[in-house]
């Protein structure tokens, strides 16, 4: 009976009462445990000697994120030998929030493994998130695994903040001549990203003394100018002029 003398249609004592709390914390736990399971379950998923497993991992994670997850994708970045699984940790890392994932980007590229520092480049190019710009640092523009300046390359013309685009054209312009046909095809991708402002760059280029650093600076600038143009025969053109004794700005 109720304090106005009225009795409650529904009667309730402190063994129904306390009975009902315990079990309301008994499902709780159980539901923690049971969450706890799947983060671990699917951390274990990531070290699988199955790709097409830790793909999967890879896929459930970023579909259901949790802070749990962060450090173990950024660690399994930098290990991760398939390319497709290195692309959907990528993905997963996107999917959790910037406060969480930058700093630990960011350590990586400080790390000793050239994939730990080419993977975070990469991923901090998805985020889009211009905060990170002092990070790309002229080392890992230069940095001498290719992989890794290519990646920072990447990054880099997707990062620069208004304004700065010259300066980095000049940093890139320095690149030139260097590695094989798909590094070389990344920088000139990169330069030409850039637009009108890497001009000056590469007409300096056009000048070094390196015969190497002249032709891919004259194919840079005819991809510039015609972007449907294939990049190999961009190349064996400026090869010509370069044979040639040609500055590659003759007729301009």
């Amino acid at each position: 009976m109720s304090s106005s003398g009225v009795r409650s249609p529904f009667p309730l004592d402190l063994d129904t009462v306390t009975g009902s709390s315990l079990l309301t914390e008994e499902v709780i736990v159980m539901t923690v445990a049971g969450q706890d399971t799947e983060v671990v379950r699917a951390l274990e998923a990531l070290e699988d000697d199955r790709s097409s497993v830790r793909l999967r991992a890879a896929l459930a994670i970023g579909a259901t994120p949790d802070p749990r997850y962060v450090d173990r994708l950024v660690e399994r970045c930098a290990t991760e030998p398939e390319f497709f699984v290195r692309d959907m940790l990528t993905w997963a890392l996107t999917r959790h929030p910037a406060s969480l994932t930058l700093p630990a980007l960011l350590r990586e590229l400080r790390s000793e493994r050239a994939q730990a520092r080419s993977q975070a480049l990469h991923t901090l190019s998805k985020t889009g998130d211009r905060q990170v710009w002092p990070a790309i640092t002229r080392e890992l523009l230069t940095d001498a695994d290719d992989e890794v300046a290519r990646s920072a390359w990447r990054a880099a013309v997707v990062l620069v903040p208004e304004g700065q685009e010259p300066a980095l054209a000049t940093v890139l312009a320095t690149q030139l001549g260097r590695g094989g046909r798909q590094t070389q095809l990344s920088l000139s991708q990169a330069l030409v990203s850039l637009g009108e402002v890497m001009v000056p760059a590469l007409l300096r280029a056009e000048t070094a003394p390196d015969p190497h650093i002249r032709a891919h600076a004259l194919a840079t600038q005819r991809l510039l100018r015609n972007p449907d143009a294939g990049f190999t025969d961009a190349v064996e053109e400026a090869k010509r002029v370069v044979a040639l004794g040609g500055s590659g700005q003759e007729g301009r």
